[in-house]
């Protein structure tokens, strides 16, 4: 497995549901991501309910600076989605650090495969051991438009 990147100083990470900043976790998604745009307030409250959520903090002034979201049976399965890195800490290596405690979390339970989507950030993933499908044409998807 490839190491994982460390967070820089004065950042924590936490899977703490009640330190999730909900409205901004949907500021982010709903505003400036491009596969959550114009997601409900209430689809996002829904999706983090039931879901394993990890935030990443400013210890000093306790501000939420990025967000992953993991949907798993923490047993053989993992989705990881709704990967932001606020605009302001981009370019620190919070995001690749934040995705690789994920996967060392996710391993953890035994989980033997964890998927995600990505259009724009197949370096980031590929540098913590992603890597495209090998049988991508055993893979179907059920999509409600």
């Amino acid at each position: 497995m490839t190491d994982t990147a460390s967070l820089p100083e004065g950042y924590e990470i936490s899977t703490d549901p009640d330190r999730l900043d909900v409205d901004r976790v949907h500021q982010w998604l709903s505003t400036d991501a491009y596969w959550a745009q114009g997601r409900p307030l209430e689809k996002q409250e829904q999706a983090i309910a039931g879901s394993l959520n990890f935030g990443v903090y400013d210890k000093v002034s306790g501000d939420q600076v990025a967000y992953a979201r993991v949907i798993t049976d923490r047993a053989t399965f993992a989705w990881l989605c709704d990967v932001y890195v606020d605009r302001s800490v981009r370019g620190k290596n919070i995001g690749t650090a934040m995705v690789g405690v994920v996967r060392d979390h996710l391993e953890a339970f035994g989980v033997r495969r964890v998927l995600l989507a990505t259009a724009d950030a197949h370096g980031v993933y590929a540098k913590l051991g992603f890597a495209p499908l090998a049988d991508p044409d055993r893979w179907m998807a059920l999509l409600f438009e």
